[in-house]
């Protein structure tokens, strides 16, 4: 059996990423959609390139909608997909490979330390939902769109 480098962690953690990316590509579509084209075309005969269209009419048109990705992205900034992770797990891959998510597993359904997988499981979350939080607020103190 051969042992996990860190260098490939990185890629096993962006591979459960592309189900969010789609998602975030749809709504980030969705919003182009929603911008008057009267706004584009009021750029353009002030002298405006697709440059100054970028920055004057699309940018600002979906920016509601990348800030409310980025704060959703935030809440989830410990959670990683440890399916592929466990799959790999074995008491050789534990140093290298292991996240909270496979740890959680480990001690609490192999070990049998329900409580303490619990606990730690909850405080996975607590730690989240503080992200979400100050990323909210941050986010409506100073370009004032949130999620609540």
């Amino acid at each position: 059996v051969t042992k996990v480098s860190r260098r490939d962690l990185p890629f096993v953690v962006a591979a459960g990423k592309n189900g969010a990316t789609t998602v975030a590509s749809t709504m980030i579509i969705a919003a182009l959609a929603g911008i008057d084209t009267q706004l584009y075309e009021a750029c353009k005969l002030d002298g405006g390139g697709r440059v100054r269209q970028l920055f004057t009419v699309t940018l600002p048109g979906i920016l509601p909608t990348i800030i409310t990705l980025l704060i959703l992205r935030l809440g989830n900034i410990l959670s990683v997909g440890s399916d592929k992770i466990i799959l790999m797990y074995n008491p050789m891959t534990y140093e290298t490979a292991d996240v909270i998510s496979s740890y959680v597993y480990r001690v609490g359904l192999q070990e049998s330390k329900w409580s303490y997988g619990a606990a730690v499981g909850l405080f996975n979350s607590g730690v989240n939902i503080l992200f979400l939080i100050a990323a909210n607020y941050i986010s409506r103190k100073t370009v004032e769109t949130s999620l609540w």
